[in-house]
Parts: structure tokens; sequence; C-alpha cells
């Protein structure tokens, strides 16, 4: 940055949210737009954030029997024709490769939009017994939708990372136990990772994954008032088993049709993470994920400065063979105040202050990222002190989210009162709903807002659908979403 101006952020979340949080992506070292429109550049801040996503889910998931492999970026359009109804949900966002070189390929190809229609065939070469059940599998790996026009990044971009995982399994209860089971881990994953309360349920019929039974959600809401979908897991039934044939002969040497399921989680995640916690200061990050969990920062006057800058080092060494990811930032040509705003910006969790006061009296000052928090802490058991604080700040961002969720779930009665209050206030808006899509569309319409979930068990909380006034099947959560 060329002056401590460019370092800041110059938007204000509330009123520029847009503007606000692209300038906090690329001013913390996040991304940067790549020069194909829909693209992004991840750098390695952002990359280490994606990573510590990838270390507790991948542990959770091998911990459950899964195993990672790798299927290939391109699959062919025979392939994806097999299951037709991931051509119909898929085909208009599908990038084609339609040469090798100068040569036209004899059948197109398409870049992985998803990888149901590569995976599923070989899942079916390799299941034959029960004993062969469950089989799991899952990649790591990108996909490309030729859908976006804007790019947010990390929200929306042409090419995403994210984490594919599919299943087969002797009956639809097994199926189903998987779907629940890979929705609590991503439930996990935003609760005690990265301190975001979600709302869990399942997609309405129409906008369930084409060729599933049930795709149960969680969903984030943003600062301003939008819903994220935070992940989705699959129970597909038997319809890919049945385009694809995954079979196997059963105890009794019977053959039958597999279940199976899928599950992903994307960078999304991280999308939601930022524009949640991050303020007009720039990123804060929860420290569970954060590459630096403190920085120390040595406050000296030249006959002061080797003493101070000794004091850090042990304190560095200190935490750091306690596990805890630490920076000593003892630049020369940068002043205390220059590194305090730096560091506030790249969203680190926690500053530890040392001036002459603080080594002649064994101390640390302490302060919080979220809020400025100050307090002075004795050098005794430092590490666990550092741990304390950690925890501090995890739980403020977590219920600083939560509160925000809670107040904004809004019950609705009527049509009017539907529109009214998302145009108001944003969020989430409960009404019964009769089941029917046309209901949707009629506030899809009005103010582009849909259901983005409905309860997986639980009867409607409404007797009459807000909209139409017949019966209620269940409860819908309407909001706008990314």
């Amino acid at each position: 940055m060329s002056s401590e101006q460019d370092l800041g952020i110059t938007a204000s979340k509330e009123h520029e949210t847009g503007e606000w949080y692209s300038q906090v992506v690329q001013k913390a070292g996040l991304a940067d737009y790549a020069p194909m429109g829909g693209f992004i550049i991840t750098r390695p801040r952002g990359y280490a954030l994606w990573e510590s996503i990838q270390d507790h889910l991948d542990g959770w998931f091998k911990q459950t029997g899964v195993k990672n492999a790798y299927f290939p970026v391109f699959i062919p359009e025979s392939y994806l024709q097999q299951e037709k109804d991931i051509v119909e949900g898929f085909d208009p966002e599908v990038a084609w490769v339609t040469h090798g070189g100068y040569d036209e390929l004899e059948e197109r190809l398409a870049v992985r939009p998803t990888s149901e229609s590569i995976i599923t065939p070989y899942i079916a070469q390799w299941v034959r017994s029960h004993r062969d059940l469950p089989l799991r599998v899952n990649q790591w790996c990108s996909v490309v939708r030729w859908e976006a026009t804007e790019t947010k990044p990390f929200f929306r971009t042409k090419e995403f990372l994210w984490q594919e995982g599919h299943t087969a399994h002797h009956d639809r209860e097994d199926a189903w136990d998987e779907t629940i089971l890979r929705l609590d881990q991503y439930e996990r994953l935003y609760t005690d990772v990265l301190a975001l309360p979600t709302l869990r349920g399942r997609k309405p019929a129409h906008d369930k994954f084409p060729g599933a039974d049930t795709t149960t959600t969680l969903e984030a809401l943003m600062p301003d008032g939008k819903s994220v979908q935070g992940c989705t897991s699959h129970h597909l039934g038997t319809s890919f088993a049945e385009a694809f044939d995954i079979t196997y002969v059963d105890e009794n040497e019977d053959e039958q049709t597999a279940h199976t399921t899928s599950w992903g989680l994307s960078w999304r995640a991280l999308g939601a993470t930022i524009m949640t916690h991050s303020d007009d200061q720039g990123l804060v990050l929860p420290p569970t994920i954060a590459p630096k969990q403190c920085v120390i920062v040595p406050i000296w006057q030249e006959e002061t400065r080797q003493e101070v800058l000794g004091y850090a080092e042990e304190l560095q060494a200190e935490l750091e063979a306690a596990g805890i990811r630490v920076h000593l930032d003892d630049r020369d040509e940068r002043n205390p105040g220059f590194k305090f705003n730096e560091w506030e910006l790249k969203g680190v969790p926690v500053r530890f202050e040392i001036g002459p006061n603080e080594v002649e009296n064994e101390e640390v000052t302490v302060v919080h990222r979220p809020d400025g928090e100050t307090t002075v802490e004795t050098l005794d058991n430092v590490a666990e002190t550092a741990r304390e604080h950690l925890d501090e700040v995890y739980a403020k961002l977590y219920a600083t989210a939560e509160q925000h969720l809670e107040e904004n779930v809004r019950a609705a009665e009527s049509r009017e009162e539907i529109l009214g209050t998302i145009g108001q206030h944003g969020g989430y808006v409960t009404t019964g709903w009769c089941g029917d899509q046309a209901c949707e569309t009629e506030i899809k319409d009005q103010i582009a807002a849909k259901i983005v979930m409905v309860p997986m068990d639980e009867e409607p909380i409404h007797d009459t659908c807000g909209i139409c006034g017949e019966d209620a099947e269940t409860t819908a959560y309407f909001a706008k979403s990314y």
C-alpha cells in the first residue's frame, strides 16, 4: 500500500455493503480480481483460510469412513445425458470444451459443474456385493458454473472451490442417516469453527438438487439481511443408482438397487464468515481459522529498544511453543499506530502490546480485535492466558452473530405482511405455506425473495398459507439471498 489512507477501508459496512466487502477482501490480502470476468485470484492469506476449513472437515469426514479421491475436471457430454435431470438443472451453466489444440473433439466435454455424472458410474463398478457398502468417497476440487455475471469473491464466481462427497448405501434409512451426519458436521463447522449460527432445514421440492429425494441445508444470515446457503446435503434416493446401475447382491443373493447421497460445502462459507464478522476497520476473523492468532507489537524509544525487543521475543517463543500462531512485528520503519491499524485491517484476533512499563512489571497489554477491549495480564502462564483471550474473542463473535440472527426472524400472516416485513427489515420471514410453488412466485416477483428453507420435521406454526390462505403444509422461511 502506498499510504496509510490506501491501507484503510473507506466504505461503510452498513451503507455500502458491496463496496465495503470488496475492499475488505482486497486490502486484507485475501483475493484479487482475475483478468477474466467472474474469476478471482486467491492470495496466500485467503487460501490459508480455506485450508483451515479443509483441515477441520477432512478430519471429521475420515473419522466417519470417508476416503478422498479425485475425478477428472472434464465430463463427457454422454455422461451428463445419462441423467436428464442433471442436464436440465445445469446445462445453462455448463462450460464446454469443444477443441483439443486445433482438433475438434468427437464429443464435447463439460467442465465439471458437479460430479454425480462421472463419480456415480465408477461407484457402480466398485459396488458388487452388500459387503462393499456403505461406500464413501469425497473430493476437494473446483467446479465451474457459467452463471456469475457480477463477481463477489467467495460468494459468486464462475469457478469456485469446494468439496463434494458421494456415497452409496444398502437402504433408504442408511442413506438418510448419512445425509444428516454430513449436515451435522457442517453445522459443527459453522458453530465451532466459523462462529456462525445457522438455520437448519430442507429446500422446498421445487428448489432441491435435480434428481434428489431431499436436499437439506444450513442457512446463514448476513449483515445486510440476505441469506447464504451455507452447504447442502442431498438424499438422492435411488434416482442416480437407477440411471447408472448401482446394484448389489444382498445376503440372500438377490440383486438390490443402492441408495445414494451427495453433500458439499464451498468457499462461500468463507464469504459468509468475512461478511458477518468484519467491520469498518477491516477483516475480523475467528481465532480458529486466523492464520495468525496473536500479533505482538513492541513499543520502544531508542534507549529501551533492546530490552523491549528481547522481552517480546521471549513472549513469542513461549506462545509458539504452546502451539499458538503468533507474529512479532519488529519493523523499524513503521510506528506502533500504523502497525495497530494494519493488523486490525488484516483481522488478527488478539494484539499484545509491550512497552517499557510491561517489561518492568512483567506484564502484557492485551487488546481484542472485535471491540478493542483492553486488559493487562501478568506474564505467568501467558500461553494459557492467550488461549483464554482467544476463546473470549470467539465467544464475542458468535454471540453478536447469534443476536443478529435471533432479532431478524419475524413471523407474517399475509402476503402484504410478508412483503412489508422483508422490504423494511430484510432477514427471515416465516409464514405458513401450502406447498404450491406459485405462492412463492408471487413473493419472488414482487420483492426478489424466495423460500430458502422449510423445517425438516416440525409441524407448521401457522394454520394457513400466508399467500393464498389454504391449509398450511409446512412453515416457509422467506428471504432475499446471495
